[in-house]
């Protein structure tokens, strides 16, 4: 080697210094050549063996709505960071929420059908709702296996001592107990605070697992436009706290975007130049691109599953409603519209890149799969609805752990869905100011020709009939679980058991 660089009429002394600078080169390049493997090892002695988990949850987005989904741009804004995203994972053009806020948060928390948590509609007319102390989280279950639980932004799910997310299994909570709609009270000409007990202005809350929970602000107008820019520095700072302490965690990232009302902080106010619905998407695209920053910049996004999805379809009111794709309806209905929302899941090395699927899956069915891929176990004592998808999310199986599910429209069933087929005993055209519509013989829907449930006595929906029994089947097995373990009364207060 040193004759071959010319180097033999060097003294001892000079060739041994050149043997010391090859053999620390050739070192450099053993340990370059590993760094990978070192880097991959480093995220999971960080992040614990447990995956870390960012869970971003938006609030009445439409499955049409992001240019991976035919929005975008089409919407008047580009959405580059979560079309990035979908390329960088899994996206599922089938997958199912239920068709309001507080059942479809109710179904993601605890891996089962709304109905049976006490929670089936949104509570417009009780004061005490939510999820009970009986109900186990996905916080609470991933908690209990060594995982810094975090939730920053809008829970819906309760209020008051007991039922904040910090009651529920999360180590803290920054953020709005119920909608945004209520964030136009405190400054309308209209509002009577003090004319009934539970017309009081909705709060921004802070609060930490084992204490009370404190009010920094009243959401007003004011605090609706800054909220999701509050919402993100919360889960950032979240992310890098539990990343420094080496701590496996679960960061639920409920966004209030795009619910209306429709604000912007001033940096995104006008943006777009296409409008309010414009600019709330610039700017939801931008958060989340900084908590993909976030993930990334701390080395820990190959064990880190990042997921973004919706909790219901979109918006039914002017001037804030929203766009369903190739599908008809909004939240509030039953129509395919309300049910299916964007789902994307980046795992790298573990979940396929631009891998898409059509293949049914359900909201419920992310607490199951969680819950399986953290390495925690499952209650035993109740029925948990969610199928366990991740042999499915990872390649491993073409197919989906589930074939449909029972529709539900608040408290009603209105049909069943079965692969590409649906079953329809009611039916509502918009969530509010339709009428509702019941049918003495169920309408049937072949959504490969007809995406927009419009033409339900098609010739060749009537040919193929003998989907009536497999999606019969799901129906009378749901029906008998409802016998077998009675549904909690929505509005019991707390304690609540089974027994009582």
């Amino acid at each position: 080697m040193i004759q071959m660089f010319g180097l033999r009429r060097l003294n001892p002394g000079t060739i041994a210094s050149v043997r010391r600078w090859l053999n620390a080169v050739t070192f450099s390049l053993a340990v370059l050549s590993i760094l990978p493997s070192l880097a991959f090892a480093s995220e999971s002695i960080n992040g614990s063996t447990k995956p870390n988990i960012v869970l971003v949850l938006m609030d009445n987005l439409g499955w049409g709505e992001l240019g991976s989904y035919g929005g975008g741009i089409l919407r008047g804004a580009a959405t580059p960071r979560i079309d990035a995203l979908a390329e960088e994972g899994l996206r599922l053009l089938n997958f199912n929420v239920e068709a309001q806020c507080t059942p479809s948060r109710a179904a993601l928390m605890t891996g089962r059908y709304a109905i049976r948590s006490g929670n089936g509609s949104v509570p417009f007319f009780t004061q005490v709702y939510g999820l009970t102390q009986w109900e186990e989280t996905l916080a609470e279950v991933l908690a209990r296996v060594g995982y810094r639980t975090g939730a920053f932004g809008k829970w819906h799910l309760g209020h008051g001592p007991g039922r904040y997310p910090t009651d529920q299994g999360f180590d803290e909570w920054y953020g709005i107990p119920h909608s945004s709609d209520e964030s136009a009270w405190p400054t309308g000409d209209r509002f009577r605070e003090g004319s009934h007990p539970a017309a009081t202005p909705s709060s921004v809350l802070r609060a930490q697992r084992g204490e009370t929970a404190k009010v920094v602000k009243t959401y007003d107008l004011n605090a609706r436009a800054t909220i999701d820019r509050e919402i993100t520095n919360e889960a950032i700072r979240f992310i890098r706290s539990a990343a420094d302490d080496g701590e496996p965690f679960f960061a639920y990232v409920p966004y209030t975007a795009v619910h209306y009302p429709l604000l912007t902080e001033q940096e995104f106010a006008g943006a777009t130049g296409n409008g309010q619905f414009a600019d709330v998407l610039t700017q939801m695209d931008h958060y989340v691109g900084e908590l993909l920053d976030t993930v990334d910049e701390l080395g820990l996004s190959q064990n880190t599953i990042f997921i973004f999805t919706s909790d219901n379809g979109p918006e039914m009111f002017l001037p804030a409603h929203g766009f369903s794709g190739p599908w008809r309806g909004t939240y509030f209905t039953g129509l395919e519209g309300s049910l299916r929302v964007p789902f994307i899941l980046r795992w790298p090395g573990r979940v396929a890149e631009r891998s898409v699927s059509n293949e049914i899956v359900h909201q419920m069915d992310i607490f199951t799969t969680l819950v399986a891929l953290a390495g925690g176990a499952l209650p035993d004592d109740r029925i948990i609805d969610g199928h366990d998808q991740s042999a499915f999310f990872q390649g491993k199986t073409a197919e989906s752990a589930r074939e449909g599910f029972v529709v539900y429209v608040g408290e009603t069933i209105f049909g069943v869905k079965w692969r590409n087929w649906k079953m329809m005993m009611k039916e509502v055209a918009r969530g509010a100011g339709e009428p509702l519509v019941e049918y003495t013989v169920p309408l049937f829907y072949d959504l490969h020709v007809d995406p927009k449930e419009e033409h339900p006595m098609d010739p060749r929906v009537l040919e193929d009939l003998w989907v009536r029994y497999p999606m019969s089947d799901i129906l009378k097995t749901h029906l008998q679980s409802l016998r077998t373990e009675r549904p909690i009364t929505a509005g019991t207060p707390d304690p609540y058991s089974p027994e009582s």
